[in-house]
């Protein structure tokens, strides 16, 4: 029989076991019965001892810095999943996990919802439906003629899943050509993707730039003064990406000429705070970061969730592994 000494000791240096779910776990259906979960939703207490969780499930529309706390103390920290298509709120704190953590974004979650959005935004900015809704509250009959989608030139900025995604649902609008760019060229089934530095070619061609690129150090204010200068008279700047892929100040800049109009999911600071001129700001509509927070989130969500869990269980390979930690 083992003593109480060798009992210690195993179970000292028993692994991390615990994942923690932002839902309750009976709503992952299909769930492997063989972990041991537990549900935080970012709240100040922790459901269980945050160095047992070896798995963790980031909540989704919560304060980031509160998502991120209990990252650094979890030493036994194998895998970080978030829902989220990006990963750039978890950046600052992956140099401080453990060694070999792989960091899983929650791609095929959010293309859909993301991709009609960009679809509302740019088509409500053209066809004048913000001064509609101005003018329905007054009482007055707006008419005039706006611009239509059909017949114009659009360039996706970040071709990937939900880049593709836009495109797929611009198509049946008569578009008259889409612009794909990327972070590296490469060719897919509807044409060429260009990299990014054939932005200054692109961008005075396009009457409509719809950014979808994640937010790394490469795309930070990427769209800045030399990016929007490049833009055609007239043309619309959709953002469905991140906040931080745009200078605020230069876009202020380029608005209050009237030169250019911009339909933003995304801004930078966010939330965007009472007063700030972006508010008042010309030729803007703004959405407050609804992108992926549809109808179609939860459930694509939870068999993501659902087929992860399954895969850790069986020490297959995971998903959407973006990052490893070294």
């Amino acid at each position: 029989m083992a003593s109480s000494t060798q009992r210690n000791t195993e179970q000292a240096a028993a692994p991390a076991a615990d994942v923690w779910l932002p839902m309750p776990p009976e709503d992952v259906e299909g769930r492997p019965p063989s972990l041991r979960y537990q549900h935080w939703d970012g709240a100040a207490d922790y459901p269980s001892d945050p160095s047992d969780c070896a798995f963790y499930v980031l909540p989704y529309m919560k304060d980031p810095a509160a998502v991120v706390r209990p990252l650094r103390v979890m030493p036994g920290l194998r895998v970080v999943q978030t829902l989220t298509a990006g990963i750039d709120h978890v950046a600052p704190v992956l140099r401080d996990l453990p060694p070999g953590v792989r960091v899983c974004n929650a791609r095929g979650v959010h293309e859909a919802s993301t991709a009609e959005l960009a679809l509302t935004l740019t088509l409500a900015s053209l066809r004048g439906i913000p001064a509609f809704v101005g003018a329905q509250r007054s009482g007055d009959w707006l008419q005039g003629i706006h611009p239509a989608l059909a017949d114009r030139r659009v360039l996706i900025v970040g071709y990937g899943a939900i880049g593709a995604a836009v495109e797929e649902r611009l198509l049946p609008f008569e578009t008259a050509e889409v612009l794909r760019v990327a972070r590296t060229s490469r060719t897919v089934a509807r044409g060429e993707v260009h990299a990014l530095d054939a932005l200054p070619e692109m961008l005075p061609r396009a009457d409509v730039v719809i950014l979808c690129t994640p937010l790394t150090e490469a795309t930070r204010r990427l769209v800045a003064a030399d990016f929007l200068g490049r833009m055609k008279d007239g043309a619309l700047l959709v953002n469905v990406a991140r906040g931080g892929v745009v200078d605020t100040d230069a876009l202020l800049a380029e608005l209050a000429t009237g030169r250019l109009r911009a339909a933003l999911d995304v801004t930078d600071p966010e939330p965007l705070p009472p007063g700030h001129p972006l508010w008042q700001a010309p030729n803007v509509l703004i959405s407050p970061h609804v992108g992926g927070a549809t109808s179609a989130m939860r459930p694509r969500a939870v068999r993501l969730l659902r087929r992860q869990l399954t895969r850790w269980a069986n020490e297959e390979q995971l998903e959407n592994v973006v990052h490893v930690t070294s």
